[in-house]
């Protein structure tokens, strides 16, 4: 909890506060037994109607006192640790936000998601418990063993002996549970991976029949979570009824010792029925603290989880630009790879020695098969990865020397599996951008997307479901290249983001880019060789290996598997 400080640090008075109303609520519910003894063994027999009402009103008192106390003390706990919490959760989302795709890689996105949501609830539910009991229960057991030492101390010795082996149980069970919540937040991230994958590719399992193969797959780590939670709680039950035994046995001694002390005349009756009263508090604050300590378990585990995550180092930082380095090509290539090598898991490259230059204004298309390197080229442009060995150039400059917003605001992107929100056919293009009505429009037109937005009712303005599920395949594509061309971008970069379109409106589009992206230079990534026939260079990858760089005409004469991919997509020898 220590990691998690400057959260609280701010409202450290307002928490303060609450802690105190809270001691104040505590204190005047002990004096409740109190006058009550006092009743019983002094009034009572008095005679006094008076002193009757005396007492018994501030009974009320203290009671209508408590009862506010903690309502208010409650309200107030809810406001800070909720405070505490968005705040916790903000940084949390806004740093994954900024983590760099090998730190997400190695998060995994259904953890990223767990601990946003799961996580920080475990968080607030620990502040909400700490503030709501963590001064209540010790001041109402210190402070019932104290009133009980004052009325008769032979009596509330008899249950403070036990409260050591209370304890003793407590810090047991809390040692055993807190590494098993920490696994149970583990298998929890393997829940949600497995939900996240059936929500997603829902369609393909029906298609498939393969429902009942997921629901057996789901059940087989849901069966998990809940062994490991079974374990944990089983171990944390032990903790009520264990301290329940303890203090009841002590309430069965004192009960008896207390029957004999008041037959021998050195005890009153008033005092029994006070003891009581407190042995009720003192058993609901054990009670309250061990639930302190199962929520302690929990809050711990998802805080250091948390914390991981904001602890991570800011990656692939902007480095130092060398002035005398540009210096030294006045006129550099417009994007440049110079023996670049790269490897995801550092075991194999993915990329190896690749090596090519593209002016301003001109077009590389990339073509290989599936798992050849040709989204990681992509990947490593835009720094998305860092480059294991050579350099990724643009203007000259080192892509690590930019920052990350001056890197981004160079390009257009369509990648391959890219989403669309819920919301208008604008807000998907836009984006968020300040991008005028007619900027969104040409945009349209260029991506071939013009056609079927003018179809629906409302335009533009039309609603688009969640990942686009009223959309076809096609439809989207052009959705998402028009988002990308709305930024005027000065690289354009289209990661097989045509497949779905027919070859007319593959080649509208091309020629529309031609047309109005002359100054653009543009990478595309395609399994169609109609698609990158026309571009100013042709990128052949396999195995993460260059096999043919040149034109298309170039490629059809040096480069036999490009020749044989030709001959059996367009039939020619060209």
């Amino acid at each position: 909890m220590e990691k998690l400080g400057k959260y609280i640090r701010p409202y450290v008075g307002y928490i303060i506060l609450t802690m105190v109303i809270k001691l104040f609520g505590a204190v005047l519910e002990l004096f409740i037994p109190y006058f009550m003894e006092i009743i019983l063994d002094d009034v009572v027999p008095s005679g006094s109607k008076g002193l009757i009402f005396l007492f018994g009103g501030l009974m009320l008192i203290c009671a209508g006192g408590c009862l506010a106390c903690n309502i208010g003390a409650n309200r107030m706990s809810a406001v800070s640790s909720g405070k505490i919490t968005r705040k916790l959760r903000y940084d949390l989302f806004e740093k994954l936000e900024r983590l760099s795709a090998g730190q997400m890689d190695r998060l995994t996105v259904p953890s990223a998601e767990s601990r946003l949501t799961s996580d920080t609830y475990n968080v607030n539910q620990l502040l909400a418990r700490i503030q709501r009991l963590g001064i209540r229960a010790p001041i109402l057991l210190l402070g019932g063993v104290f009133m009980m030492l004052t009325m008769d101390p032979v009596l509330a010795l008899v249950l403070v002996a036990l409260l050591p082996l209370i304890g003793i149980i407590v810090y047991i069970v809390t040692k055993k549970s807190v590494p098993l919540y920490k696994d149970e937040q583990t298998v929890l991230d393997k829940v949600v991976r497995v939900l996240q994958e059936n929500i997603t590719g829902v369609r393909v399992i029906k298609a498939l029949s393969k429902t009942e193969y997921e629901k057996e797959r789901f059940n087989k780590v849901n069966d998990e979570l809940t062994a490991i939670d079974q374990k944990a709680g089983m171990i944390t039950a032990v903790t009520n009824p264990s301290s329940s035994l303890v203090l009841n046995l002590g309430l069965t001694l004192v009960v008896l010792i207390g029957a004999f002390r008041v037959n021998a005349g050195v005890s009153k009756s008033g005092v029994i029925i006070a003891f009581l009263q407190y042995f009720v508090m003192i058993l609901n604050a054990m009670l309250g603290i061990t639930r302190i300590f199962v929520m302690w378990s929990k809050g711990e585990a998802s805080a250091h989880r948390v914390a991981d995550v904001l602890a991570l180092p800011e990656d692939l930082v902007p480095e130092k630009h060398d002035e005398k380095a540009h210096e030294e090509n006045t006129v550099p290539p417009h994007i440049e790879f110079r023996h670049v090598s790269f490897s995801y898991t550092g075991v194999g490259h993915n990329l190896e020695d690749l090596s090519f230059t593209l002016g301003r204004g001109e077009s590389l298309g990339i073509l290989g098969e599936t798992g050849a390197g040709k989204s990681t080229v992509l990947n490593l442009l835009m720094r998305f990865y860092d480059v294991d060995s050579g350099e990724v150039l643009i203007d000259g400059i080192n892509v690590k020397c930019y920052s990350h917003d001056e890197l981004r605001e160079k390009f257009g992107v369509a990648f391959q599996n890219d989403f669309v929100m819920e919301g208008t056919i604008a807000d998907n293009i836009r984006f968020f951008r300040d991008i005028s009505d007619e900027g969104i429009k040409e945009a349209a037109e260029n991506a071939q997307a013009a056609e079927f937005i003018k179809n629906r009712e409302k335009g533009m303005m039309s609603a688009v479901a969640v990942r686009g599920n009223n959309l076809s395949g096609g439809q989207k594509q052009r959705l998402l290249i028009s988002r990308a061309l709305a930024g005027s971008p000065e690289i354009l970069i289209l990661d097989d983001s045509s497949s779905a379109l027919d070859y007319r409106t593959d080649a509208e589009l091309r020629k529309a880019l031609k047309r109005g992206y002359s100054k653009t230079t543009s990478i595309t990534v395609a399994q169609r060789i109609s698609s990158i026939r026309g571009c100013t260079k042709i990128l052949v990858l396999q195995d993460g290996k260059t096999i043919g760089l040149g034109t298309h005409d170039e490629l059809m004469r040096d480069c036999e598997e490009y020749r044989i991919i030709a001959q059996t997509q367009m039939g020619t020898d060209e």
